[in-house]
């Protein structure tokens, strides 16, 4: 999901962690889902890429399934 709302913005991993302050690996990571992002990166995802309230939803419902 994280990935099609960075490729509908336009968006490079290595421009998104630019403006998120992280190394493009960790986009490439929380992408491929080998890890969840921090609530500190999470905010910052949900900002610039402006996801909307379900799809926060849909999202936080997929790490879950990942860390069960």
């Amino acid at each position: 999901m994280l990935r099609e709302y960075r490729k509908k913005r336009k968006l490079t991993q290595e421009k998104l962690a630019e403006l998120i302050d992280v190394d493009t690996r960790t986009i490439q990571r929380i992408e491929s889902g080998d890890c969840d992002p921090s609530l500190k990166t999470l905010r910052k995802l949900i900002n610039i890429l402006q996801i909307s309230d379900e799809d926060i939803i849909i999202f936080m419902k997929e790490i879950e399934l990942i860390l069960t």
